[in-house]
Order: C-alpha cells, then structure tokens, then sequence
C-alpha cells in the first residue's frame, strides 16, 4: 500500500538517533506490544482492559443525549432521542473507554481542505468494523449476517431505525440507488469495488428484499466478504456502498428529466461528497457545518448518530472537529509544539518519529503528549523493480532471484533502521503486516513470518559481490562499475516522485551508496509526481521507492500479487484484469508488442512466479475453510521467499507517532490495543478504528 502520510518531517542527523531513540522508549510504558507471537481476536482473547469485545454489549437500559440537543428537543425542533436512534444501536465494544463528557471541540490540522485523510476519522458509513486491530470483525450499519453453506450467497441485516444526518430514514434502496443507478450506469465512471467481485471476478447480483436487508448473490464462494466490507472508510476512501437517495437523485438525469448534461456525472459527484457539501447527508458521527476552501473544515455533531458508548450516552462527546490547512510541514509541527493543535495523528500530517523530542520538550508548554502506536507496516519505506521494464537486457537480469538476492544483501538495512527510525522496529526483508492472522494463529505461522523476513536480509557485500560475478555482471573495462552480462552498460535509477517526503530519499540514498560500494551504477531519478504514476503503469519507469506494505492480500492484494498496477509487475496486474474484463483485447492484441497495447499487458508464463502467485490467490478468495486459507496464503508467501525478493523492505512495525492533549480522554495508549495498533494501512482505517466520537474533554468549557 502506498504510505499513509503525505509527506513527513526532514529526519534528522544520524548524530541524533540515540538520543530520540532514548526519549522513544520513555513514551510508553508498555514497550512494544503485539508482535508475530502476540495473541488476540480469532487466536486469543486479548486480557481485561485491553482490545475490544468480540461479542457486541448489549443496549443500555437508559440511553442520554448531549444537552445541545436536548435542548433542541424541548424546543421542538428536533425529535426525541428514542426516535433518532435505531432500535438496536451500535454500542462501541472497547475495553479502553471511561465514561465521557458532553462538549468541546477538536483542533486538528491538516494539508488540505479536500484531503482524504480527514474522512479517516469517521468510520460510519462501514457496513462491518474491524477489532482488535483487524483480528476480529464486528458489526456496523450491518448488525448481523450469514453466508449460505459455500458462501456463494451473503445476507446482511441492516439495524432498523437508521436515519442520514438530516433525518430522513436510511434504507436499502440508498445502497440500491449506489449499485444500479451508479455502478451500473454506463454513463457513470465508478467502477465496481473488490467487494462485490467473485473469485471469478464477475460481479455479485444485488437484491434487496425489504428497507432492512440485502442479499449478495455470487457465482463461486466469497468467503473474504466480511473482511472486505470492514475495510476502509466506506463512502470516503473506499467504495461508495450507498448514498442519500433522497438528496442526490435529484442530481441524476434519470431522476430530473431537466437533466440533460452529458457530463452530469460530475456536479452529482460533487454535491454527494459529505466531506465538502453541507447540504449533503451523511450518516457519521459529525457532519459538514462548514467548508472554507483551502482554509477550513468544520464538522458538527451529527443528531442522528446510531452509535452509543457503553454508559448510554449518544456519541458523538465532542460538538465539532476543525481542520484547519497548512501546506507547509515545518508550521504544522509548529503548531502542535505550540499547543494549537489538539490532536495530531502524525502519518497524516508529516510528524513522525524524528520530531519526537521536540514535542516531547514543548510538551510542558503545549499540553501535547505522544503517543507510539505500532504502525503494522511489514516493509517501511521500500524498493522494488518494474518486472515487466521494457529493456529486454535488464528484464531479464532484474527477473532472476539471485540478482535481487544479491542486491538485498548488498544493503545496510541496519543504517536505514538508525537513521530513519531511531532503533525502532526489526529489520526485515519485507513481508505483510507482522500480526496479521495468518502468522499468529501457531507456530508455523510465526515461522514463516520469520522465514520470509530474515530471507536475504544479511548485509555481507563481499557475497554480494560474489553472487553477481556468478551471474556474470561484472566490471569488464575497468572503470569500478559492472556492466550486464553481455558486456553493455548496467545503470539502475532508483525512481521516485519528486514531491516524496524526506524518509524515503535518506533510504535511496543509503540504496545508493550501499550498491555503489558493490559495483552497481546507481542514481537518483525523481519524476514530476503528475506524471509518474501513469509512467509507471505503462511501464517505463525501472524502480519504485516511495510504497510500503502493510495489508493482507486477501484484503487488498496488489503488493504481493501482482493484480493492481500499481506494483511490482504492472503490465502482468492489467493483463490479469482484462482475462476477466476484456479478454476479447487479449486475442485481438496478442501480436503486439505489450508496450504498445492500449494498456500495456502481459501474460504471466506457465509456472513463472507470478502464474503461481495469480493461481493461489484465485484459490484463496474462493477457499470457505478458514486453516486450508491460511496455507493457501503461506504458499504466496513461499513464492516470496524462494524466488524473492520481489520487494526490497528494511523495518517492521516501527512506531507511528500521535500527538494528544493531555485533557483529551478515550485516545487508546499503545499497551490498550490488542496488538499495539494496525496504523499504516488505510484499509485499516485509523483513527476511525478506535472510534474518536468516544473521545472526550475531561474540561469541555475551556476547549470550546
């Protein structure tokens, strides 16, 4: 997945990573927590006090209500709360919780008005949730579900008595309205979501029996649809899955025959984006009061909210958020240092761990504490090389293992690990996210997480060295640089948007200077970010520097195989697609170069890597039985390991930084998750995982 933050604070000297190592210790009592061995959710429960409720709390007897709008009640212009609730409320399930107070507002900034990160916050229009830092899943709009016996059919039983911000009832037909009269439309752009593709990849058939349930109807058994239904934030960074019928109809010519736009599309999309439109309902916490273009967001408390704490009390506690815009990285911190800022979850912002012990030193002035949340990525900053490079002379050398092995063995993890994140984490060649399930659930599990991180992962240059004279790259006029095996120049550019943040360019500098030292021409190359993205996907470009991985690939699985491409194969990700969605194209173009083809595609060759890469990842989406998935996934992971590595990682897990005020309460410390946090990966969506309409101002008067 693509790093979470969009851009991060210069790191600081190398001279400097003890001392903020030193201070990074002293910010959690707990140490690191979780880990490959760590036990939790479907492995485990997590101890008293720790994690979340796997089982959903039953309603409190006497439900309460903010007084703002008990006020508004008794002035008749708002219903009363039993009838804004639905009948069966989602009670948050975190064991972490205290009871709260009604009040105050959060400061919070931001890069930009329109930045995705700021829908992060609200996990609301999420049919499941995720627990238990994606251990467990548990309801959400959705308040129970079942899959026929090979779960080709899903259905889904939405609570009953939802109503959208504005108080209009909430029903299937806004999911409905989203699938046929979106989706569907041919005339419409959204594409359909991962959620609702078989193992096949055709799309589920869509049937809504009443206002409260929806029956998915799949060809070949689904049995990752929990998972992907948690995922994200619906309607905000992931899939759409519904929108106020009511309101945004009359924006869709089917609907307003004085439509006649063929481009209607475009004004109907912007007046049903919640997070920029006032008038448009939303069903989260909070709800747009207020928009100023690049300056300010407002969110005010949202009457219907169906979600309730375990006292009773109507969430959200607090009465607004407000981001404000700061382009510039260095009067953000600022900001924070200063106390401007209530809470500050760096990834979003570019605070991270290098800025560490200033806040921790302004922290008397600013009533700012830091929290470390572990950030779950498997990789951190990493490289990888395009597969599929047209060059025929290097694409043949990047595909052999041994060149890549003898590359990741040439490369100093350890400096990266100092100079980037303090000490923090454990070095690694690169793997998925350390405590997924997958290597908790026994012994193999840990074992093959461990396998696949410490594979390649010595840094010895002299058997480096070795394993490229093998190969026959070697320096043949005597000018300290190897040429490839026929005897031409061999130059790698380690690639990257030129707008990329600071980590990622000390880390391609440590690439530089490590394969250098082995013989390997190697530079710099930034890209103007408007245009790497489509070089990349057509295949030009011969590396990628600035990604990370941090998710599962049954949830999104593009990093380790090759389907989206946004990865490491990328003309083999769009030939996979089109076998699927177009494989008229596949025969029609089959004798043109694949650079050429409108988009560039290829096949991957039987029994190559990435054939058996596409063939157990068809099995695993289809596979019911939760273990016989399980091995399916260690068989991906085997792929990486023997014939890797196809990704070049360097740290697991280091901390994510957050920065809270010390009067605000609910804001889980790290020993309080149950495997420390999941916090890079946005299919993961944090903080909206750990619910922040529970936050709460032990002193709401003096943070109005």
């Amino acid at each position: 997945m693509a790093t979470t933050t969009p851009s991060r604070r210069d790191v600081l000297r190398l001279s400097a990573a003890a001392a903020v190592a030193a201070t990074l210790t002293a910010c959690s009592s707990a140490g690191k927590s979780g880990g490959p061995s760590a036990s939790g959710g479907r492995s485990g429960r997590p101890a008293v006090g720790k994690g979340s409720l796997t089982k959903p709390p039953k309603v409190p007897s006497r439900l309460k209500e903010a007084p703002s709008l008990a006020r508004r009640v008794r002035a008749g212009d708002l219903p009363p709360l039993a009838e804004r609730l639905p009948e069966q409320p989602y009670v948050v399930p975190h064991r972490w919780l205290s009871p709260g107070k009604y009040g105050g507002g959060l400061l919070l900034v931001g890069t930009s008005t329109e930045d995705g990160s700021n829908k992060e916050f609200m996990y609301g229009h999420s049919l499941l949730r995720w627990l238990n830092d994606g251990l467990d899943i548990g309801p959400g709009l959705v308040h129970s579900w079942e899959p026929n016996a090979d779960s080709t059919e899903w259905t889904l039983h939405f609570r009953k008595g939802l109503r959208w911000s504005d108080g209009r009832p909430w029903t299937t037909a806004d999911i409905m309205y989203w699938w046929e009269d979106l989706v569907l439309d041919k005339e419409h752009p959204e594409v359909p979501p991962d959620d609702v593709r078989s193992g096949t990849d055709t799309l589920a058939k869509f049937t809504a029996p009443d206002d409260h349930t929806l029956v998915l109807t799949f060809d070949a058994p689904a049995p990752v649809l929990p998972e992907r239904l948690a995922a994200w934030v619906n309607r905000g960074n992931g899939a759409t899955w519904m929108q106020p019928k009511h309101y945004v109809s009359r924006f869709h010519p089917k609907y307003n025959k004085a439509i006649t736009s063929k481009a209607w599309f475009n004004t109907h999309d912007d007046l049903a984006n919640w997070a920029t439109n006032p008038a448009c309902p939303t069903m989260t916490g909070w709800r747009l009061a207020s928009y100023r273009e690049g300056r300010a967001v407002t969110f005010e408390r949202n009457p219907y909210y169906w979600c309730v704490a375990p006292d009773g009390c109507q969430l959200p506690y607090l009465d607004t958020l407000t981001f404000t815009t700061v382009v510039d990285p260095q009067v953000r911190k600022l900001q924070v240092t200063e106390g401007k800022v209530d809470y500050c979850h760096g990834p979003f912002v570019g605070i991270g761990l290098p800025d560490v012990s200033s806040l921790k030193q302004s922290s008397k002035r600013s009533g700012m504490q830091v929290h470390l949340w572990n950030s779950g990525s498997g990789t951190g900053t990493l490289f990888f090389f395009n597969y599929d490079y047209p060059d025929e002379k290097l694409r043949t050398l990047i595909r052999k293992p041994a060149f890549r092995q003898a590359l990741s063995h040439a490369y100093d993890r350890e400096e990266v690990r100092k100079s980037v994140y303090f000490n923090t984490g454990e070095k690694t060649t690169g793997t998925t996210h350390p405590t997924a399930y997958e290597y908790i659930v026994d012994e193999t599990g840990r074992n093959t997480y461990a396998r696949w991180r410490d594979s390649y992962l010595t840094y010895d240059p002299e058997k480096a060295k070795s394993m490229l004279d093998e190969l026959g790259v070697v320096d043949r006029d005597g000018d300290g640089k190897r040429e490839l095996p026929d005897g031409s120049r061999l130059k790698i550019t380690l690639d990257y948007p030129a707008d990329t943040d600071r980590t990622n360019i000390v880390k391609n500098d440590v690439i530089k200077k490590n394969w250098r030292a082995v013989g390997i021409d190697t530079e710099l190359n930034p890209v103007p970010p408007t245009t790497f993205g489509e070089r990349w996907e057509a295949g030009r470009l011969m590396s990628y520097t600035t990604w990370e991985v941090s998710d599962t690939p049954l949830i999104y699985p593009a990093p380790v195989v090759p389907v989206p491409p946004a990865h490491w194969a990328p003309l083999h990700a769009q030939g996979f697609a089109l076998q699927t969605a177009d494989p008229g194209k596949l025969k029609a173009q089959a004798h043109e170069d694949p650079w050429k083809r409108q988009p560039p595609w290829l096949l991957a060759e039987p029994d190559s890597p990435i054939d058996r890469l596409w063939k157990l990842y068809r099995k695993g989406r289809v596979e019911t039985d939760r273990m016989k998935q399980v091995r399916l996934l260690w068989e991906i992971y085997k792929v990486h390991i023997e014939e890797g590595p196809f990704l070049m990682g360097c740290v697991a897990d280091a901390p994510q930084v957050t920065v809270v005020h010390k009067d605000l309460r609910n804001v889980p410390a790290r020993e309080s998750l149950a495997a420390g946090g999941w916090v890079n990966a946005w299919t993961h969506p944090t903080p909206a995982v750990y619910d922040p309409e529970t936050f709460y101002w032990t002193n709401p008067d003096q943070h109005s």
